[in-house]
């Protein structure tokens, strides 16, 4: 198994583990890799030490926020060169989060201001500013992932990677409260490429989250599917435990299990692994 999403402290937010304890979890469960998320935090030199201390494949990148002023291409080349695998657009601070009033720095930290953030169509201000970052991912052959943005600025991103030749793309949980897709829109999406995630978080603290739901959104993502844990809160099992949790949880819903078991190893460490080709499995080629 492979869990493309996971949080650890240190973090802003109360984490169930530092980078130590969360490597260990997935070595104890016999895990190839991670992936380390922080909203707040450049997550590149954590992922390399994890990754030398553990022997695992553990990736790092950026996510755009408050902390490195949004959607930054000095802070994104500094990441990228840095050896990070991924970006992710505005998370914590997107537009959307603000409207839904989810988690923010600012609310931690009043002083500091608060901050949101928006790209094309919604902000066409910040269109150079995207469009260097886009070009920069394409020169690293990282991955994409479009964050806590609105569809409209998901299917923006969908079409200017294609543009730059952007082949690793992550619609990062197009199902959940931000931004709250239906399967529908879902399968659009990822016909035009890119891959859909589906995560334990939502199954266990999206309100209104139904084991249907997620199902009928892990059949519109198809063999561009990526199931992924999200996990690290303390009211949340350990992400291993998480990961699984979800895996069981959609074969219950009748959904094929060893389809589910590729959306959790081989299909996302291909996507984030460097210079390795995309791998997709079909539910048919699953059976």
């Amino acid at each position: 198994m492979f869990d493309s999403h996971v949080h650890a402290g240190p973090d802003v937010l109360d984490r169930i583990g530092d980078d130590h304890d969360i490597s260990n979890m997935y070595a104890a469960a016999d895990f190839s890799g991670f992936v380390l998320k922080a909203h707040y935090e450049s997550t590149v030199g954590r992922a390399h030490a994890a990754a030398r201390a553990t022997g695992k494949a553990v990736y790092g990148g950026l996510a755009l926020n408050q902390h490195c002023e949004g959607v930054n291409p000095s802070a994104v080349a500094a990441a990228l060169g840095a050896g990070g695998r991924v970006i992710w657009m505005p998370t914590a601070d997107a537009h959307t989060q603000h409207t839904a009033d989810l988690p923010r720095l600012c609310q931690h930290e009043p002083r500091i201001g608060t901050r949101t953030y928006a790209i094309p169509p919604v902000n066409t201000k910040a269109t150079e500013a995207t469009e260097t970052v886009l070009a920069l991912i394409a020169d690293h052959d990282a991955v994409l992932a479009t964050g806590h943005l609105s569809g409209d600025e998901c299917r923006w991103l969908s079409e200017r990677a294609r543009h730059y030749g952007i082949n690793r793309l992550m619609f990062t949980h197009p199902s959940y409260t931000v931004p709250g897709l239906q399967p529908d829109a879902i399968r659009t999406l990822v016909e035009g490429g890119g891959y859909a995630e589906i995560t334990t978080y939502q199954l266990l603290h999206q309100p209104g989250c139904t084991p249907a739901m997620l199902a009928r959104a892990a059949e519109a993502a198809g063999d561009r599917l990526i199931l992924s844990s999200d996990a690290g809160q303390p009211d949340s099992p350990p992400p291993p435990e998480a990961l699984m949790l979800l895996i069981d949880t959609l074969a219950a819903e009748g959904l094929d299990r060893g389809w589910l078991e590729a959306a959790a190893s081989t299909t996302p460490q291909s996507l984030f692994t460097p210079n390795q080709p995309l791998h997709n499995v079909s539910r048919k080629d699953s059976v």
